[in-house]
């Protein structure tokens, strides 16, 4: 009867190792894929929240222009560059203090919305056609948006219930009301959440002068 080689057993622990490496390496390849996909699904809910505050920043830019219109001026910019700096007025005035880049494309580029028959601009959206993460649980600004197929479908406007506010703004009003002599009046109109920046400088009033004392005349001699 013959007998096995001494040599088969360490064979077969050699074999048994190699398979294990491979299954080991396997293993760690799934792990990493999973991390990565992990990392990127992170990265892309960061950049789609700061396009939301992007966009918020866009938005309360078209209500700082509308606000500011001077009489017989056009209510909305013909370009972003109008945000940066106001050319309807004489002084430096800034409704946007840079123009962003689209956390999701990487580039300074916009999509633009215009007002109907005109070139004035009165909203922004991303370029991207990548489908959002965020489909709800949205800010009430935002309420739009819940559904969208794209991120392009996310459309930030100026708000619309304060578009009547900054088109009363910027209407001088009747003969003989205030603002009739070529000044727009200054109505209280309530600010968006995210607005800091006031729409026009504190005006202080001087106090009214103190009269000098008058010196009254001595009475009498009785």
């Amino acid at each position: 009867m013959r007998r096995p080689p001494a040599n088969v057993p360490a064979r077969r622990q050699r074999g048994f190792t190699y398979l294990g490496l491979i299954i080991l390496v396997a293993i760690l390849g799934l792990v990493g894929a999973a991390g990565l996909k992990m990392g990127s699904l992170l990265q892309r809910q960061a950049a789609e929240q700061e396009l939301l505050d992007i966009g918020a920043q866009f938005s309360d830019a078209l209500y700082s222009y509308a606000v500011a219109t001077p009489a017989g001026q056009p209510q909305q910019p013909s370009s972003l560059a109008d945000l940066l700096r106001d050319p309807r007025s004489p002084q430096v005035r800034r409704h946007l203090r840079k123009l962003f880049v689209d956390p999701v494309t990487g580039r300074a580029e916009w999509g633009l919305l215009f007002q109907p028959g005109s070139h004035g601009i009165i909203g922004v959206h991303s370029l991207s056609q990548a489908a959002p993460l965020k489909v709800g649980n949205f800010e009430a600004r935002f309420t739009g948006f819940e559904g969208k197929a794209h991120l392009s479908d996310w459309q930030f406007m100026m708000p619309t219930q304060l578009a009547p506010l900054a088109a009363a703004a910027a209407d001088p009003g009747p003969a003989g009301a205030p603002g009739s002599d070529g000044t727009p009046a200054a109505p209280d109109v309530p600010l968006p959440p995210l607005f800091s920046r006031p729409i026009s400088p504190t005006q202080e009033t001087e106090p009214a002068p103190v009269p000098d004392e008058v010196e009254l005349p001595p009475p009498p001699a009785e």
